[in-house]
């Protein structure tokens, strides 16, 4: 392992070593996504990677009390990436896939489960405690990387919403199956079963739930007739004092985040507020991805005397990565095929359900604590180390399944079908053209606005900066005079 790059370069001051990390994490994640696009691989696989190549055991750039300091961006991305998948639970929408939703939610889930518990303990041989909890955060899955791979591919329709709904969903699964897991795990080691490690953490998951409903409506009465500066303004602090309440009572802010969002967009139908926390996420995500990837312990993986038993840790997690895939993807066909689910969405959705990160992660830690000593630390070790590996395939799965489910494309042919007529002359390439680029025109939303939705959020909030300084609006000037 090399000298810090602080160290080398003798910088003592706080302020410098903090603000420096974080731009050298921001330039990292952004110029490793020129490579990574190139190879047509999604934004997260580079921010992943950026974090591996600055992280301890490459070019150490990084100092490890800046990472540890960091802990509070895993909770914050997670708000906003739990709030944007809220968007997607309309009530109108839950009333026609909510049941097919949840099938395909616990077939996926629980067979992953199943299996690793399967393998781990009944073929490896390992302990009750670490296989049951092992087991049971394999239903994780990680809803950062997904919902950004879609962001980039602007990939939208059933597969899009069934993919989102079926990830939001499967974290209450994880929560609830991690809750019932490491009961049985304490009752194992101690001899005892207490109810009330069952209980405890599933009523506050309830309270957190209810207490994001709650937050949703107060977030409606305060963004009423508010600027566009002020509902970013509100929203974000409102999302931060959340993750507050959340950490003190150290439970996830994951299901609390989605109520707050679903609650909102069914009081209200604002889908522009989504659009606007878009704008103010990318940082933030980046920063999560980067940090998930400068925290992978490679020595303690590949290390041979890091054991359970007979077992060495690197086999563990290989079988661990493996069987998880097999869970995950069989349990979404059956989940699917039992639902009657449309053949693209029967077929590739397991594909998208790959990730595990945040989480899995913050589960394994407070895990790790539980069980205690050796036991918990390869635990850890096991999720950490995987969930770096399934981040950096996962979106590149998740991006496959998008295009093979044909939830978006690069190619006009396909993105637009034109009908064949019988009897009717057969169109030059122009004329195709021509039809399907009026076609795309005719789906476009109408509005009297000259400006784009998606630019609405920044125009608005410059005319009202020009109006308070009193300084004319030059593009207002050319609005009036039809210079666009």
């Amino acid at each position: 392992m090399s000298t810090p790059l602080f160290e080398t370069l003798h910088i003592t001051s706080d302020v410098s070593v903090i603000v420096v990390s974080v731009a050298l994490m921001l330039i990292s994640g952004f110029a490793m996504t020129r490579i990574t696009k190139r190879l047509r691989l999604p934004n997260v696989t580079a921010y992943i990677v950026a974090g591996i190549l600055i992280g301890p055991y490459c070019f150490n750039l990084i100092p490890a009390r800046i990472v540890g300091g960091m802990g509070f961006i895993a909770d914050i991305a997670l708000a906003f990436i739990a709030f944007s998948t809220g968007e997607f639970f309309k009530f109108s929408t839950l009333k026609k896939s909510g049941p097919k939703v949840l099938i395909i939610t616990v077939m996926e889930a629980c067979l992953a489960s199943i299996l690793v518990f399967i393998v781990v303990y009944f073929i490896l041989g390992l302990e009750l405690n670490f296989s049951i909890v092992l087991a049971a955060l394999a239903s994780a899955t990680a809803p950062a990387s997904t919902v950004m791979t879609i962001r980039q591919t602007h990939a939208k329709g059933d597969f899009v919403e069934t993919l989102l709904q079926v990830v939001a969903l499967d974290d209450v699964v994880g929560l609830l199956a991690y809750s019932i897991a490491i009961s049985v795990a304490l009752a194992s080691m101690t001899g005892t079963f207490q109810a009330g490690h069952i209980v405890k953490p599933i009523v506050l998951n309830i309270a957190v739930f209810l207490l994001g409903g709650l937050f949703g409506v107060f977030l409606k009465l305060l963004l009423h007739k508010r600027s566009t500066d002020n509902r970013l303004i509100v929203s974000v602090a409102l999302l931060f004092a959340f993750c507050g309440i959340c950490a003190v009572f150290d439970v996830s802010p994951l299901l609390g985040c989605m109520s707050m969002s679903m609650v909102y967009i069914n009081l209200t139908d604002d889908e522009r507020l989504f659009k606007q926390l878009n704008y103010f996420n990318p940082p933030i995500l980046l920063l999560f991805f980067v940090r998930s990837g400068v925290n992978f312990n490679l020595s303690a993986l590949v290390n041979s005397s890091e054991s359970i038993g007979s077992v060495s840790l690197l086999h563990i997690g290989v079988v661990y990565f493996l069987v998880r895939i097999i869970g995950k993807y069989a349990g979404a066909f059956i989940g699917c095929a039992i639902a009657g689910k449309d053949k693209l969405v029967r077929n590739y959705l397991g594909l998208a359900l790959i990730p595990q990160a945040g989480v899995a992660i913050g589960l394994a830690a407070m895990g790790a604590r539980t069980l205690g000593g050796e036991t918990g630390n390869i635990l850890e070790t096991v999720i950490l180390a995987s969930s770096v590996l399934y981040e950096l395939i996962g979106p590149a799965c998740a991006k496959l399944s998008l295009y093979l489910s044909k939830s978006y494309s690069n190619k006009l042919e396909e993105i637009v079908e034109i009908p064949e007529e019988e009897g009717a002359e057969q169109k030059t390439e122009l004329e195709l053209l021509i039809q399907r680029i009026q076609a795309i025109q005719e789906e476009l939303p109408k509005h009297d606005d000259p400006f784009y939705e998606d630019e609405k959020a920044f125009s608005e909030a410059a005319e009202e900066h020009y109006a308070m300084t009193g300084i004319p609006n030059p593009n207002l000037y050319r609005r009036k005079r039809g210079a666009f």
